[in-house]
């Protein structure tokens, strides 16, 4: 189809130049239903990025929204601050008895915000709090967040310059296979932990993502996370695992560590914990960590109540029986297949491809190639992003509830969008 860039008059004059997604889908999205989005104008749009991972059950998906509906129209609570309410101790009974206590994982809960990096934020200060250490240890490329905290121990260079003061308190080092497995795993890590004359300060914490979303792609084999694990038991230091964008059942499994057979001392989740693409983060953690005192991580928006009527109706309906994790590594083989047809194809353009679940990543030698690859995708009616640091990376971020027709469509047009631009 041809789609004609609407005039976006309001949007340029009056919104802030600060918008990114809206300049790469230049459209006016009216309505969404599952993996679909449409314009004002009737254009029909596949959608591969699911709202950044916060829509893994798909758009307007009709048992949450008939929850939703059914909430509000009885005058349930929306806003709670931490109050105790009938909304939030349905999903903490639906959290303990469907995803905590099948994995015998014995975590506290806490609502520190509505967002990811409010759940960051939470996780760094409590892990500083508990050790009484400042230093957090982050890995190359990782992204946590657009808040100070969280941006101290992201890897983008971009983001990071956005925050206009020195970024303190945080120590990259490199994620898997980031040294091309030229030198073994952690060993700079911990030579430089060992060593009084390194001039490390000993860290709280090491906050890692299994699947480094933002930052291209990149996976972290299952041995690896279990060395990191036994690092940080060694040299006392805690584990935090960021599963905002790759928990909730986007890797398979409902936590994207449980592959590795590791317990992180602390997790944070958001996206799609509420099901339904509503502000809700998580930050979990083992009980002796428990130390806050009361109101000591404060906010107003903690209790966002219609969120917890759709994360408990999306844990009953997709986490209560093991079929959504099968439905989500089927559905990654199906798109696995498509990939190494399309690199193949692209063999002379150096094409490749990565990832886990639901979550795939292409890059060519041609690191511009990709923002191409995504433009005439668009054209093409397919929603797809870009990550990484200088965006090389074609990002694939279906909902889970995709159909395989709807997948199939979906890879075939990436294929011609690849194809269209060589």
């Amino acid at each position: 189809m041809t789609i004609t860039p609407p005039a976006l008059s309001v949007f340029e004059t009056l919104e802030s130049e600060v918008r990114s997604y809206c300049r790469g889908w230049p459209a006016v999205f009216d309505r969404a239903q599952g993996a679909r989005l449409t314009d004002e104008d009737g254009h029909s749009y596949l959608d591969f990025f699911a709202g950044a991972g916060s829509l893994n059950y798909g758009h307007n998906n009709p048992v949450l929204k008939r929850a939703l509906l059914d909430y509000i129209e009885r005058d349930g609570i929306t806003h709670g601050l931490d109050m105790a309410t009938t909304a939030k101790r349905a999903f903490l009974e639906s959290f303990q008895n469907v995803i905590l206590r099948p994995r015998d994982l014995p975590y506290k809960v806490m609502f520190p915000g509505p967002t990811g990096t409010n759940a960051v934020e939470a996780a760094l200060k409590l892990a500083r709090k508990v050790k009484g250490r400042e230093s957090i240890v982050s890995f190359t490329n990782a992204f946590h967040g657009m808040s100070l905290g969280s941006l101290a121990v992201t890897g983008n260079a971009f983001k990071r310059a956005g925050a206009g003061i020195p970024l303190v308190h945080g120590t990259p080092m490199p994620f898997d296979n980031y040294l091309d497995g030229q030198v073994p795993d952690f060993l700079w890590f911990e030579r430089l932990l060992e060593d009084q004359g390194s001039g490390l300060n000993k860290p709280a914490a090491v906050i890692v993502e299994t699947v480094q979303g933002e930052g291209g792609i990149n996976v972290a084999r299952p041995e690896w996370l279990r060395a990191l694990r036994e690092l940080c038991d060694r040299q006392d230091m805690l584990l935090i695992v960021d599963d905002i964008q790759m928990g909730c059942g986007r890797t398979g499994a409902f936590f994207s560590f449980e592959e590795a057979g590791i317990t992180p001392d602390i997790v944070t989740l958001s996206k799609s914990i509420s099901g339904y693409g509503l502000p809700m983060s998580l930050c979990l953690f083992m009980p002796e960590l428990d130390v806050w005192g009361p109101g000591e991580h404060n906010g107003t928006f903690r209790g966002n109540n219609p969120a917890f009527v759709t994360a408990t109706a999306a844990l009953d309906t997709y986490w209560a029986d093991g079929q959504m994790e099968k439905q989500t590594i089927t559905r990654g083989e199906q798109v696995e297949q498509a990939l190494l047809a399309i690199c193949d194809e692209n063999s002379a353009y150096g094409a490749h491809f990565r990832g886990r679940g639901l979550v795939w990543g292409m890059e060519f030698t041609d690191k511009s190639r990709a923002s191409a690859v995504c433009a005439r995708a668009f054209e093409l009616g397919l929603l797809l992003e870009t990550s990484g640091p200088r965006s090389e990376v074609v990002k694939l971020l279906p909902p889970l509830t995709i159909t395989p027709d709807e997948l199939d469509e979906g890879l075939r047009t990436l294929a011609r969008a690849v194809r269209e631009t060589a």
